[in-house]
């Protein structure tokens, strides 16, 4: 396993917090003040910067992956065809969620990180709120023209319309948020790095069981499908407040930096391990979401429970809380890689366990299963990445390129599956293809 080439640093507990502050030994341009860093793995510092970033993957992450209520909900109400749905959730957040993580990773390393906390926290929850409307347009109907995100921008039967207004706003907002919020735990943590991004990443796995159930109810209640949604935004609004408050750096701000050399992304780009590593999670990515999205449909279709196709989503969300801790604890230990490859073997063997998911029993069983196994995965993604890094300053720009390049998987991967499901429901072709790819990742791993 690869892992930092910057040396342990022994240093007392009861000195971890003065030592851990820069010191700047030359004061030439050729200084790399990250390796004059302390990483003191605790403190107070710390765990509140874990408590931020675990808000930020809860508002966004967390939103991003319960859009299987809305496939449900769109595919039902004959909307669109299951791949154009599709579309709308891959562009919504997660495409620009993941590939805006590089330019976000980038800036993060050269000190802009309040700078593109702040920005994003108010793009990600403007994007929500500014479907406003006044009481006297409203309509009865589902497809109101001004209800989701920046739906009063456009015409609901305009599907070019639907993406550009659901999809920009609020996945550019979460790119910007999300890599810096993790890397920023590379600051305060070393030892136990891989377990700190794990436990942030279940942020994102409570926002999947929370915002599915919350959907669900309001969009079925009395406050309707507008109403819902905005009552999302302003629970997102006060969590990534106090995530802007707790979240600090060790690195100083661009204002307060000494001038030195910056990562060079082109030596990056040629470490061979490290883009082979990229490639591996490309095609796990390809189809990682392919349950996430479906399996509320294929219960429906399957004519199982309403309430059980009501919760499946927030099942599976609730079983990868379990999947982001465990293996990423083992992987500070045995090592990163030595943890994601047996991780992505069991991955695709579920996905092909979906051919017996056709009872109330199995759909329960898959769901925890996959949430547990899938969450491990993703949350296993950032701290192999980070382990490349030379030293503290490249942590932002590895993580953020990883994710550039799997979004690309993510945007394509979902709409795939769904034509190749077609609207005569044909689910042993979107299983076999996401079966196999997750079998030549393991491979390529």
């Amino acid at each position: 396993m690869f892992h930092p080439s910057a040396p342990e640093v022994d240093v007392p507990s009861q000195e971890l917090e003065k030592k851990a502050e820069v010191s700047v030994l030359s004061e030439t341009p050729q200084t790399n003040i990250a390796q004059e860093i302390v990483v003191p793995d605790g403190g107070a510092r710390a765990w509140l910067t874990l408590l931020g970033g675990w808000l930020v993957l809860f508002s966004t992450l967390g939103y991003s992956i319960s859009f299987g209520v809305y496939q449900d909900l769109y595919v039902v109400a004959g909307a669109s065809t299951s791949s154009n749905i599709s579309w709308i959730g891959s562009l919504q957040q997660l495409f620009l969620m993941y590939c805006v993580g590089f330019p976000a990773g980038k800036w993060f390393d050269e000190g802009y990180f309040h700078y593109t906390q702040l920005v994003g926290s108010v793009l990600y929850v403007f994007s929500q709120v500014i479907s406003h409307r006044s009481s006297t347009q409203r309509r009865s109907n589902f497809y109101s023209p001004n209800s989701f995100f920046m739906l009063s921008l456009a015409d609901p039967t305009k599907y070019y319309q639907l993406i550009l207004s659901q999809g920009i706003g609020a996945g550019l907002g979460s790119g910007l948020l999300v890599v810096p919020s993790l890397s920023v735990q590379a600051h305060h943590w070393k030892k136990r790095r891989a377990l700190a991004m794990g436990l942030a990443f279940t942020g994102s796995a409570v926002g999947g069981v929370i915002y599915p159930i919350m959907l669900n109810r309001l969009f079925d209640g009395g406050a309707g499908f507008q109403w819902g949604v905005r009552a999302t935004a302003f629970l997102t609004l006060g969590l990534l407040w106090i995530a802007n408050c707790v979240m600090t750096t060790r690195l100083p701000s661009v204002n307060n930096r000494v001038p030195g050399p910056k990562a060079d992304i082109w030596s990056i780009l040629k470490d061979g391990p490290y883009m082979l590593a990229i490639f591996g999670s490309f095609l796990v990515f390809l189809g990682l979401f392919f349950p996430a999205f479906y399996l509320q449909l294929w219960v429906t279709l399957h004519n199982l429970s309403p309430t059980l196709a009501f919760y499946t989503v927030a099942i599976m969300n609730a079983g990868s809380m379990l999947g982001r801790t465990g293996p990423n604890m083992a992987a500070d230990i045995f090592g990163h890689l030595n943890v994601t490859l047996p991780i992505t073997l069991i991955l695709c063997g579920l996905v092909f366990a979906m051919y017996g998911v056709k009872s109330t029993g199995a759909v329960i069983i898959f769901s925890i299963l996959y949430g547990c196994i899938s969450g491990a995965f993703v949350s296993l993604v950032p701290p192999l990445m980070a382990a490349f890094a030379r030293d503290l300053d490249e942590i932002g720009v590895r993580i953020g390129l990883c994710y550039f390049i799997i979004s690309f998987a993510i945007l394509t991967g979902t709409p795939i599956t769904g034509a190749l499901l077609s609207s005569k429901d044909q689910w042993s072709r979107p299983i076999i293809f996401s079966g196999v790819r997750g079998t030549v990742a393991w491979v390529w791993f």
